[in-house]
């Protein structure tokens, strides 16, 4: 039987090579379309949508794009709106006043300077809006606590209700691969300073000219809500009179010496802390912040192929993809400068050009989908898995209904054969069919039978005639007797997989709520997060193969009678992965919020799970610290330690509890 199934796929290799130009064209329809394939990510990825950053009329055009396409073949379109804060704005209450009393040791004389708002000071994005007054200020070199790494800025220094400033940047200077890349941004040195009591953080900042600096640009992450305290950036001008710095020394001389002391524990520049920090005396801030945050649209896109069988067409197999990025850089860009369009050819107009052909090619075929597939195009995924949480939350189709997830994000740059598919250990089921569905062959034909062969592009999932448990290769020979096609056993892809079904994408959110998922994606590459990710640098006809293997799965599916069944993965590293020395097995939300940190999920057999977590519990205190959001969270993690117990308190639903929770260390 298998012998005969490989045959008849040779034969209809031979016959397809004899068709007329119109019958072949009619095959065509029914085989993923390179050329469509590019025409979909070349609009995606063009100067036109300037980058799809969530909430800009870039990404609504995307929106639209994916819904006219959706509607075109016959799919019933739907926008599924959700909340997303676009932009922050100035509000008009804005102030800010240093002032310095004389006393025995810092001599001079008194001062007194309103500072003005985009001028000397400017408050962040993210920071609260708050008041305080005549809070005295205490340095406290990077703002950095990284535990981790046995550093603390705050070691030694009394910031409890008073005024912390900090410098930008790391000890490790502008060094993105240094160990302090996580503890040194700005997200994490409020966290920092929250934790250490200070009633507001005050950072400095890097350029000359305040206003060329990227901080004076008012911006808003949706991932975490507001910092908790009041967070603003002031001019280094500023900062050298609150420091006082004198002796002409300039404010880069000062970070210079600061740096070389505290790094290589040089001589200290400045200071009258007994460890040598400089530490203003005698000057207090008072601090008022008010700031707007702006709405924008933001939606997924969800179109629905409803199956054919009577009883399963009430199950749901969900392929997904994000389209938006990056606009124009910014937050999560890894680009030198801002203000380039950051295209995102591959991240992820890849994989919603595969989302579409995908929908085309199901559509022509329905006799095949037993159950119903629904598409969904998410937005809000470069903010923090937004459009995906959103979906989950307020889903189609019943989630318990759910049989499978399958998300594609960053299909485009097919190397050395090397696809990469994360979540197979989330159902019982998943390796076989992955494997099955990687088996091949590789035709050679020679028509004419002269020894001059011609190797066509041919994936197939069927099984070559075996000997034993050997496959040997199908022949077929003309009536001269000289061998015409000759079909060889290969691997359709060097397959890289990963058992885990979180992960850095929108299928994690679906795992969260026990679902099986599968994760494609060919890897990383030097364009991520840069304008230069274009859609000339895309291997389409690589990802026209992904896409037949992906369809092979759908089908695989379709043709199973029971659903698969989930299973709990293991939990390998991905490109998130923390670096923290210990392991609590929470999946943290990174859906805004200032009254504690909700949990997406909580690891099976994890120590959260031990110490009696649950998904959707808030976390409002961990190791002691108040927790508002997934940066105080991490905060307070990176401080733990292996085989300590801590308190966790948590609310769930209206009880406010108390746990115990011991990490384990991270393997």
């Amino acid at each position: 039987m298998l012998y005969k199934k490989s045959l008849r796929i040779l034969i209809a290799v031979l016959v397809l090579a004899s068709l007329a130009p119109a019958q072949q064209q009619s095959a065509k329809q029914s085989a993923v379309d390179v050329e469509r394939l590019r025409a979909h990510v070349t609009y995606l990825a063009s100067d036109k949508l300037e980058g799809r950053r969530t909430g800009t009329p870039g990404a609504e055009e995307a929106a639209k794009y994916v819904a006219d396409e959706f509607k075109r073949l016959g799919l019933s379109p739907t926008l599924q709106s959700f909340p997303y804060v676009a932009a922050v704005e100035l509000g008009k209450g804005n102030e800010m006043e240093v002032t310095r009393r004389v006393t025995a040791t810092n001599g001079g004389a008194p001062m007194a300077i309103d500072l003005k708002v985009g001028d000397d000071w400017m408050p962040l994005g993210f920071s609260s809006n708050a008041s305080v007054k005549d809070a005295p200020v205490v340095f406290v070199g990077y703002g950095i606590n990284a535990a981790d790494q046995n550093y603390d800025d705050y070691k030694g220094l009394d910031v409890s209700g008073k005024v912390a400033l900090a410098l930008s940047g790391t000890p490790d200077g502008d060094n993105p691969h240094g160990k302090f890349m996580r503890a040194g941004e700005l997200r994490f040195k409020a966290a920092a300073a929250r934790a250490a009591g200070a009633r507001a953080l005050v950072v400095v900042a890097t350029e000359d000219n305040f206003k060329d600096d990227k901080l004076t640009r008012l911006r808003y992450e949706n991932a975490g809500g507001d910092a908790g305290l009041p967070v603003v950036v002031i001019s280094r001008q500023t900062a050298a009179r609150v420091i006082g710095i004198g002796g002409g020394m300039s404010f880069a001389e000062f970070e210079k010496l600061f740096r070389d002391w505290k790094v290589n524990g040089a001589k200290s520049p400045v200071g009258h802390h007994p460890v040598g920090d400089p530490q203003p005396v005698g000057v207090a801030l008072s601090i008022t912040t008010d700031t707007v945050r702006k709405n924008a649209p933001a939606s997924n896109v969800v179109g629905v192929l409803e199956g054919s069988d009577p009883k399963l067409k009430n199950e749901t197999i969900v392929i997904g993809a994000h389209y938006d990025h990056l606009g124009r850089g910014g937050e999560g860009s890894l680009a030198a400068r801002e203000g380039e369009i950051h295209h995102g050819a591959d991240d992820n107009a890849s994989g919603t050009a595969g989302l579409l052909e995908l929908a085309r090619l199901l559509s022509q075929e329905k006799q095949r989908l037993r159950r119903t597939v629904v598409f969904i195009a998410f937005g809000g995924e470069e903010e923090g898995l937004i459009g995906s949480s959103f979906y989950v939350a307020n889903p189609a189709r019943p989630l318990e209904q759910t049989v499978a997830m399958i998300n594609m994000d960053m299909i485009g740059r097919l190397k050395n054969e090397a696809l990469m598919i994360g979540g197979v250990g989330t159902a019982s089921e998943w390796r076989g069919l992955v494997e099955e569905a990687n088996k091949g062959y590789k035709v050679t034909l020679d028509l004419a039978g002269t020894g001059a062969q011609t190797t066509p592009t041919l994936d197939t999932t069927a099984t070559g005639q075996k000997t034993g448990s050997v496959e040997v290769p199908i022949v077929v020979t003309g009536s001269n007797g000289r061998v015409i096609a000759t079909a060889t056993p290969a691997k359709r892809f060097a397959l890289r997989l990963n058992e885990d079904g979180f992960g850095p994408s929108d299928h994690s959110q679906f795992y969260a709520k026990r679902i099986p998922v599968l994760f494609f994606f060919t890897g990383s590459h030097e364009d991520y997060h840069k304008p230069s990710d274009t859609a000339d640098r895309i291997n389409y006809e690589g990802e026209a193969r992904i896409l037949e293997f992906v369809r092979e799965i759908v089908y695989g599916l379709q043709a199973a009678d029971k659903r698969p069944t989930f299973a709990v993965a293991k939990t390998e590293t991905n490109a998130r992965s923390t670096g923290f020395r210990v392991y609590l097995g929470t999946v943290p939300s990174y859906a805004e919020s200032t009254d504690g940190m909700k949990l997406d999920a909580v690891r099976e057999g994890s120590p959260a799970e031990s110490a009696g977590l649950k998904a959707g519990d808030r976390i409002v205190k961990l190791a002691g610290r108040d927790i508002r959001n997934v940066y105080d969270y991490t905060q307070a993690l990176s401080g733990m330690k292996a085989g300590q117990e801590y308190e966790v308190e948590l609310v769930r639903g209206e009880q406010r509890l108390t746990l115990k929770i011991t990490p384990a260390a991270r393997k």
